[in-house]
C-alpha cells in the first residue's frame, strides 16, 4: 500500500467546489432544517447535479465515477455545512455504489440514473428490531415463489425512509448466519411496504429515520442483487466505504466546530484581553486541530487501502470509522465548550454538531464493532 499522497489539482478543486456548495447551500439553512424536521430533497438535486448524487458510480450511467481517496475530501467538504444532510447523501451514495458494483447491466440501467440525479433517494436496509451489530442475524425473509420473492420483515433506523424510492434490502434466503443472506432492490411503490413514525431523534433530524415494514412484498426475481446467498458479502462490502464517509462526514462537521471555535474566541474578551490570546485556550484550540490532522490522516489511508483493493482496507476503514468518529465527536464537544455558554444555544449551531456526530460513533457499525473488526485482524493468525 502506498503512503497517503499530496492531492492532486482535480481533488482541491472538487473539494473547493463542494465547500463553496456546501457554504452557500447547507450551513445557512442548517439549523432551521434541524428545528423544523426539514428533509431537503431540493438541495440534494442540486448537489446531485455537482455529481454528488453517484460520486462512485461509472459514467455510463450519470456518475462521477470518484474514487474513494476523492470521496472522503468530497464528503468532509459537504458536512462543513450540514453533517445531517453530508451523512445521508454518503448512504445514498453507499446504495448507489452497491447497484453498480453488483447489479447487472439491466437493474445498472434501470436505478443508477435516477439515483445519480437524486430525483430518485436510496435507502440501505440491513438493521432490523432485534439485529443491529449481530447483522448476520437478521429475519427479514424472501421466500422464493416461482419468478418472484415474497419479503416480510421490518428494518430499523432506516435513514430516508418513506421519502427514497429505492430501498436496497438484505432478507434471509438460507440458513442461519450470513450464508443464508441475500440483496433485494425493493421500491417504495411496492405493494406491502409501508414506513413507521418519523423517529424523534438526538440529532440528524434533518433526515427522516422510519422503520421499513415489509407485509409480504412481492418483487420479480430480477430484483434480486447478485447471487442467492451473496448478500452479506454485498452488505459488509458496501459498509466498507459508507464507513469512510461517516468517518469524513465526522472531520467536516469537527472542522466546521474547530472554526467557529476560533472566531467565536477572537472576537470575545475576558478579563482585558482577547480570548484568543489566553495560551490555555490555545492549547485547547491545538490539540483539536492536531487530533483532527491525525484522523484526517488516517481516513485518506484507509481510503487509498481500499482504492487499491489492499487485503488491509476493511480493518483499516473500521479504524478509520472509529478513532475519526470519536475524534470527531469530541472535538465538537470541546468547541462547545469553548463558546461557553453560546455553544448551548441552538442558534448558534454548535450544539447541533454535537448532536449530528454523536450517532456517527453508533451508524455503520458501532465503534465497538470497529474494535472486534481490528482485533479479529490482529489475533486472526494466532488461533
Amino acid at each position: 500500500m502506498s503512503a497517503v499522497t499530496t492531492l492532486t489539482e482535480d481533488q482541491l478543486a472538487q473539494a473547493e467546489v463542494t465547500l463553496d456548495f456546501a457554504q452557500e447551500r447547507l450551513a445557512p439553512y442548517a439549523v432551521a432544517w434541524d428545528r423544523d424536521k426539514h428533509f431537503p430533497v431540493d438541495v440534494l438535486r442540486e448537489a446531485a447535479a455537482l455529481g454528488l448524487g453517484g460520486v462512485y458510480v461509472r459514467e455510463e450511467h450519470g456518475g462521477s465515477e470518484l474514487s474513494r481517496s476523492d470521496g472522503v475530501l468530497v464528503f468532509e467538504a459537504l458536512a462543513t455545512g450540514c453533517p445531517s444532510i453530508a451523512g445521508y447523501l454518503s448512504i445514498h451514495n453507499m446504495v448507489a455504489w452497491m447497484i453498480d458494483r453488483y447489479g447487472d447491466r439491466r437493474q445498472r440501467g434501470r436505478w443508477l440514473p435516477g439515483l445519480c440525479t437524486a430525483e430518485v433517494l436510496g435507502s440501505y436496509c440491513l438493521t432490523e428490531p432485534g439485529a443491529g451489530s449481530d447483522a448476520a442475524a437478521l429475519r427479514t425473509r424472501a421466500e422464493r415463489d416461482g419468478d418472484h420473492y415474497v419479503l416480510t420483515g421490518i428494518k430499523q433506523f432506516i435513514s430516508g425512509a418513506g421519502a427514497c424510492g429505492v430501498y436496497l434490502v438484505m432478507a434471509r434466503t438460507g440458513g442461519p448466519g450470513p450464508g443464508g443472506i441475500s440483496a433485494f432492490v425493493v421500491e417504495r411503490e411496492d405493494s406491502g411496504v409501508s414506513f413507521g413514525p418519523n423517529e424523534h431523534k438526538m440529532g440528524w433530524n434533518a433526515q427522516p429515520t422510519r422503520q421499513v415494514v415489509l407485509d409480504g412484498v412481492r418483487i420479480p426475481a430480477d430484483r434480486r442483487l447478485g447471487a442467492e446467498g451473496d448478500g452479506f458479502r454485498i452488505a459488509m462490502n458496501g459498509l466498507n466505504g459508507g464507513r469512510l464517509g461517516i468517518a469524513a462526514c465526522s472531520l467536516g462537521g469537527a472542522q466546521s466546530a474547530l472554526d467557529r471555535s476560533l472566531a467565536h474566541l477572537a472576537d470575545r474578551e475576558a478579563f482585558g484581553r482577547r480570548l484568543l490570546d489566553a495560551q490555555a485556550l490555545q492549547f485547547r484550540l491545538a490539540d483539536m486541530a492536531t487530533e483532527l490532522a491525525a484522523a484526517r490522516a488516517l481516513v485518506r489511508q484507509a481510503a487509498e487501502a481500499l482504492d487499491e483493493g489492499d487485503p488491509l482496507a476493511p480493518r483499516l476503514c473500521a479504524m478509520a470509522k472509529r478513532f475519526a468518529t470519536d475524534t470527531g465527536y469530541t472535538v465538537a464537544d470541546r468547541a462547545l465548550q469553548l463558546h461557553g455558554g453560546y455553544g448551548y444555544l441552538s442558534e448558534y449551531g454548535i450544539e447541533k454538531i454535537v448532536r449530528d456526530l454523536r450517532v456517527h460513533q453508533i451508524l455503520e457499525g458501532t465503534n465497538e464493532v470497529m474494535r472486534v473488526i481490528v482485533a479479529r485482524g490482529l489475533t486472526e493468525t494466532l488461533r
